[in-house]
């Protein structure tokens, strides 16, 4: 729990997704539009505008993801007012990226899981961690102190920095920090992951470059000019004839009619000739560096740039004698020749009918693979049928209209290695001719785009779901504590109220309606990937075999249950329990699909992935794994529905048939577990489910026998003698546990904080034999305290009880025998049981 439990946002059900979910698809948008015009840029002579226009996509991302902080802050002021059982822990925790609230001091306030997650030891000096992070030299401290002056001045500050990540390689975050208003010295610090969009700008860099390259060395002469006629770029060809060293023209800053040997007074600045016609070849002599002329023809074309300026794009060809020529020429279409067949972009020449003329083989790789010749063929006929009335369109936009047209993505028929459908950018340009514009036919650029789009769509659904567990998570948290209450008091109250009294039967009604609320919620922290596990070394093909009977009363006689599995079968390192009830929950879904009776194939098998794999959004890691495939001939799933699936709460059932977590706890308990779980289905075709479980290599029997030896016999008599300092600061929780232990004939020392508990270890004179603490309290935490209290009490046995997972706590703390778990909600006899165990075990003097 932490400081902000005391208030609580006034709608927990709809506030929170709704307060980043817009700003996020914003900074997404603002991000792809970017990356194309990284593109346009570098094609349009303009590369070196590439880093800026880098620098503006992670701005916006900044901007955006601060714009909803500052929604959030806002929201969480306005309602701090009021006592709810949602915690200002929850709000945090709904925020997508990880943040804190820090204090003037440099202490953390209030914290979620992600930021736990990326600074676990970073409690009380947060900012030296992060300094740590960023190299501890004197530029990480200049960044950290920019970030501080400027929140503390009142204004949202934010910076683009790297970490290094798990394993090799760098994280890319954007740091930000925003004044709390009316919170004197407190900040919102937020670490955005920037690293998808980083890559897919990358990808978008490296292609532009790549145009850029392929536009400086190309074998005839290049020029842009602003509207003044200054040089904005001349490529190699062109200073070489004109007697300058690459770059020279552009650095002197010279204009257009430096260079012509007669400038003409009535043509605009930025034209050779003032009769010129867009597209059109014109006759000018060109001036050189010593004097000399050059007579060449120049074919020019115009565009707008992003800032309304205009901008030219010019083509350079000498004129030569026939003599002269037919060297340079055979020459100059041999190198031609190699750039185009090499180009790294797919590129095609169509008629003024839209037909194909001509096409490199990157372009014949993109859009048909399999294909010897393509020539004579309607582009249109390698565009999917979804976007074929688009294309369509847009060819005509570009025959019938003069003015550039944007480019235009598409989904091509072929599909990715992945077995995905393809996706380019296309990019045209209208060639030349003498009969007059439009008439000579286009050159389009293919940009394949099916990685940049697979990355964004891949980062979004990953933001999605990481929102919605959180949320999940967070209310499950703060459902534990109200249920831990619930239950306790039922047990309480059926101490004096014996089953022939007139009250058992209600107080049983409430408590196990109250069990009920708790396997919900469960199920929601399952989600979530906060339960707590308890994994073992197994063998499935044993789980599946203690199934089989009860799968076969569960889908009942007129589904045939068949079961395979194969040979020399790995071994998993799971929780039995929640494995068998994904396959539980996979076998109920498959028998409501299938109302009239059919199969249910369950089968398992190894497999080695041996290089990184994708299907779908997921990204399948090299390894051994051990796989379970549950397949039905059932109603199948309709395609636009798919990628909803794992969502909590999502159903097509009727009303009261589901509660819509049946497939978001096997995405859960999957993911915990470290495996993946993949769906292939068509309406009409049946559904299969596939999990992927990493392959153990050690011993069913030796892990078994661990197992055994930690759990120790079942306690039936819960009674015992003691101290016992319970730290708890949800007063309900507290007052239960301290009454039932008492009741069992303990001594109870009560604190609502971590701070109070140390202050009564150091004045009491009672000897305390056990301390039990919640894992999550403002100020200081339940592992802080653990820390704290070991430092004068090592010797002192814990239990840890939390709604949330063990491993959330065990990562700050480490292994150790004396640090033990229960987790919430849990009843009388369990709390005394695991009180009994705890204590009745030896513990170093």
């Amino acid at each position: 729990m932490t400081t902000a439990d005391q208030h609580s946002t006034a709608d927990a059900g709809e506030a929170p997704p709704a307060l980043w979910r817009d700003p996020l698809l914003l900074a997404l948008v603002v991000l792809f539009i970017v990356i194309s015009a990284l593109l346009i840029g570098a094609i349009a002579g303009r590369a070196a505008a590439v880093t800026d226009l880098w620098a503006l996509a992670v701005g916006g991302l900044a901007v955006t993801a601060g714009a909803a902080a500052s929604v959030a802050i806002v929201t969480w002021r306005q309602q701090s007012g009021t006592r709810d059982t949602l915690s200002a822990e929850l709000f945090i925790q709904t925020l997508p990226n990880a943040s804190a609230i820090i204090d003037a001091t440099g202490r953390t306030r209030v914290a979620n899981d992600g930021f736990q997650q990326l600074f676990p030891d970073a409690q009380h000096a947060p900012l030296t961690a992060l300094k740590q992070r960023l190299g501890g030299d004197e530029a990480a401290s200049d960044l950290i102190g920019r970030l501080v002056a400027g929140a503390a001045a009142g204004s949202t500050v934010a910076e683009t920095v790297q970490i290094a990540a798990d394993g090799d390689g760098l994280k890319a975050l954007c740091v930000s920090a925003m004044p709390v208003t009316g919170q004197n010295g407190l900040a919102l610090w937020t670490f955005e992951d920037i690293s998808a969009p980083a890559k897919a700008a990358a990808a978008a860099r490296e292609t532009a470059t790549s145009l850029a390259e392929t536009i400086a060395s190309a074998p005839i002469g290049f020029y842009s000019v602003d509207q003044d006629g200054r040089f904005l770029l001349v490529n190699q060809a062109l200073s070489g004839w004109l007697g300058y060293e690459p770059g020279a023209i552009e650095a002197q800053g010279l204009r257009l009619a430096d260079i012509l040997a007669a400038p003409s007074p009535q043509a605009p600045a930025y034209r050779v000739t003032n009769n010129e016609q867009a597209g059109a070849d014109q006759r000018v002599e060109l001036k050189r560096r010593d004097g000399e002329t050059l007579p060449v023809l120049v074919a020019q074309a115009e565009n707008r740039a992003d800032d309304g300026g205009l901008r030219t794009s010019s083509v350079v060809r000498q004129i030569l004698s026939d003599q002269d020529a037919q060297p340079l020429i055979a020459r100059n279409e041999q190198r031609f020749g190699w750039v185009f067949e090499n180009a790294p972009v797919g590129v095609v020449l169509l008629d003024d009918a839209g037909r194909v003329t001509e096409s490199n083989p990157a372009w014949q790789r993109l859009v048909a693979p399999d294909e010897k010749s393509l020539a004579g063929r309607s582009i249109i006929e390698f565009i999917a049928e979804d976007d074929l009335s688009k294309a369509e369109a847009w060819l005509e936009r570009v025959t019938e209209n003069t003015a550039p047209v944007p480019p235009q993505d598409v989904t091509l028929r072929t599909k990715s290695a992945n077995n995905t459908a393809r996706t380019a950018t296309m990019y045209l340009s209208r060639l030349p001719s003498e009969e007059g514009p439009g008439r000579g036919g286009s050159i389009v650029h293919f940009h394949d785009a099916t990685e940049q789009h697979s990355l964004e769509e891949q980062f979004a659904q990953s933001q999605k779901m990481q929102a919605v567990g959180q949320l999940a998570g967070g209310v499950a948290h703060d459902f534990n504590n109200l249920l831990t209450a619930m239950i306790g008091f039922c047990d309480l109250l059926l101490l004096r109220h014996t089953p022939g009294d007139q009250s058992f039967g209600d107080i049983m009604q409430v408590k196990q309606n109250a069990n009920r609320a708790a396997r919900l919620v469960r199920q929601l922290l399952a989600f979530s990937r906060q339960q707590t596990l308890q994994p073992r070394v197994l063998s499935i093909t044993d789980v599946l075999g203690d199934l089989t009977n009860l799968l076969r009363r569960l889908i009942g006689a007129n589904i045939k249950l068949n079961i395979a599995h194969g040979r020399d079968l790995g071994l998993v390192r799971v929780d039995q329990g929640q494995l068998e009830q994904v396959v539980i929950n996979l076998a109920v879904n498959a028998r409501d699909a299938m109302p009239e009776g059919g199969e249910l194939a369950v089968r398992t098998f190894n497999e080695s992935v041996i290089v990184e794999t994708r299907r779908g959004n997921e990204v399948v890691s090299p390894g051994d794994y051990v796989v379970i495939e549950i397949a039905d001939n059932g109603s199948g799933i309709p395609l636009d529905i798919q990628e909803r699936i794992f969502e909590p709460f999502f159903t097509t059932k009727e009303v009261g048939a589901g509660t819509g977590l049946g497939l978001s706890t096997v995405y859960g308990i999957v993911k915990q577990t470290g495996g993946q779980v993949f769906l292939d289905s068509a309406p009409g075709a049946g559904a299969k489910f596939t999990i992927l479980i990493p392959r153990h290599q050690a011993e069913a029997s030796d892990d078994a026998r661990k197992a055994e030896t930690a759990d120790g016999p079942a306690v039936t008599d819960t009674t015992g003698a003691g101290t016992i300092l319970l730290v708890e600061d949800e007063d309900a929780v507290r007052l239960f546990s301290a009454r039932a232990l008492r009741a069992k004939g303990y001594k109870v020392l009560e604190a609502r904080t971590g701070e109070a508990a140390l202050e009564l270890l150091g004045v009491v004179d009672d000897f305390i034999d056990l301390m039990i603490t919640d894992a999550v309290m403002p100020e200081m935490d339940g592992p802080t305290l653990i820390i704290e209290m070991h430092k004068t009490r090592p010797d002192l046995p814990v239990i840890c009880i939390s709604g949330y997972a063990e491993e959330t706590f065990r990562e700050k703390l480490g292994a150790s025998d004396d640090i033990h778990f229960l987790p919430k909600p849990f009843s009388l006899d369990q709390l005394a049981g695991k009180v009994k165990d705890v204590m009745s075990l030896p513990h170093p003097s």
